[in-house]
């Protein structure tokens, strides 16, 4: 099986790619010009924002950047393009040639490349509508090679590329849409729009198990453009594949030849690097530390500071601790000081973390318990109650009764206590 993608994300920007209409309207078709209609006589201007954002993108994923880029036409008739064609990129992209590193393999990234997203259309029982909000919306298109080679490998690739994007200044909580390009035999099926990676998932699975079945019974796989239905997690048919002839490309003239010379990228930041990089330095986990920080900068930030102050399992415990209590914007001050009390064996609850993001040292100090004083705590409770170890050694269920009695004592973590109790009761 060969696997390739087409991954559509929306540029971070607050205007369309060539008008100033917003990017970011609720209400349908409020965000609308002659351009974004596609009225006649109305010429495109680029949004020099989306340009930049989108090298970000490029040079992230390894690209060569193209000293000069340009658009063109793709001309094709559908209802959500009222000028018959879409403004995009081809041979003169922003990027080529790079690729996304996983764990046994470089997945490929043939171009990076800006379009215009079309309208959207809504479809009812006898009827569509459409909203123009969407027409125009600058879109970034990443192409790679066939080189996923199963379902793992689509899942890792997905998850290390969004990565990429979050960190190169992408929302990826917006909505990513991907066509899905799959080859068990000698022709390529399209399937158009899939989003999120659990439909990317479900769609592969069903492709390549209807394309082997075609290929066991000595049946031609067609090449076509097919759809994904996410309730009955099935492809179905939709029309023969275009090639690039059909859709009979041309230059835009209303749009200059833009040089990238002396635009400045933000350096590329590779969870995946920098995650080994802490590993092999530091003898840490890396699928801990990558876990830790792909997806939240607040948490990078934090990593970058604690490790020169502190031992990398304490920074990763405080961490984790702040990721829980939702308090990884706390300042790097404070989170020094927060290492200083780890470093000291002192346990903070979440009471304690408010304290210390308000600087009420007093209250960190009265609220902060020794792991010590814990063990202790448990010491004397299996010294005072032995009938409760006895009954646990028949009955498990008081072992959560002794944890029980003592977070009453003490607002700490639970599984903490209940690590130090099982060696206290070994």
């Amino acid at each position: 099986m060969r696997i390739g993608l087409e991954v559509h994300v929306a540029l971070p920007t607050k205007s369309k790619l060539f008008c100033s209409c917003s990017a970011d309207a609720q209400e349908p078709n409020t965000a609308i010009c002659p351009i974004c209609l596609g009225f006649p006589g109305s010429k495109p201007m680029l949004n020099e924002e989306a340009l930049h954002s989108s090298l970000n993108i490029a040079n992230a994923l390894h690209c060569k950047i193209n000293k000069n880029t340009y658009f063109l036409r793709k001309v094709y008739f559908y209802p959500d393009l009222p000028k018959s064609y879409q403004i995009t990129q081809l041979d003169g992209c922003v990027g080529l040639g790079g690729y996304v590193q996983l764990e046994k393999k470089k997945v490929r990234i043939r171009r990076v490349q800006i379009e215009e997203d079309p309208a959207k259309i809504i479809r009812e029982d006898d009827y569509c509508l459409l909203d123009f909000n969407r027409s125009g919306i600058p879109l970034n298109e990443i192409v790679t090679e066939p080189d996923i080679e199963s379902e793992e490998e689509l899942r890792e690739f997905v998850n290390e590329l969004r990565s990429i994007l979050y960190y190169a200044g992408v929302d990826i909580d917006k909505e990513m849409k991907a066509d899905l390009n799959i080859s068990l035999g000698t022709e390529r099926v399209e399937i158009k729009n899939v989003t999120g990676i659990k439909n990317l998932i479900d769609a592969t699975r069903y492709e390549s198990k209807r394309q082997s079945e075609l290929l066991s019974h000595n049946q031609n796989i067609k090449k076509e453009t097919r759809s994904y239905s996410a309730e009955s997690m099935s492809t179905v048919s939709s029309r023969e594949k275009e090639t690039d002839e059909e859709y009979g490309f041309i230059y835009e003239p209303d749009l200059a030849v833009y040089n990238t010379d002396g635009i400045g990228v933000l350096k590329p930041q590779i969870v995946s690097d920098i995650a080994k990089g802490y590993a092999e330095k530091y003898a840490a986990s890396k699928e801990t530390l990558k876990e830790l920080v792909m997806f939240d900068k607040e948490s990078l930030r934090l990593l970058e500071y604690g490790v020169e102050r502190s031992k990398i399992g304490t920074v990763i415990s405080a961490i984790s601790l702040l990721k829980r209590t939702g308090s990884t914007s706390m300042s790097n001050d404070n989170f020094g000081k927060m290492l200083e009390y780890m470093n000291k064996g002192m346990l903070l609850n979440e009471d304690t973390i408010k304290a210390l993001e308000q600087n009420r040292k007093v209250e960190v100090e009265k609220g902060a318990v020794s792991s010590e004083e814990i063990d202790k705590a448990i010491k004397e409770l299996i010294s005072q109650r032995p009938d409760l170890v006895k009954e646990y050694k028949t009955n498990p269920k008081a072992f959560n009764f002794i944890v029980g009695i003592i977070l009453k004592r003490y607002k700490v973590s639970p599984k903490y206590v209940s690590e130090r109790l099982a060696e206290a009761l070994r």
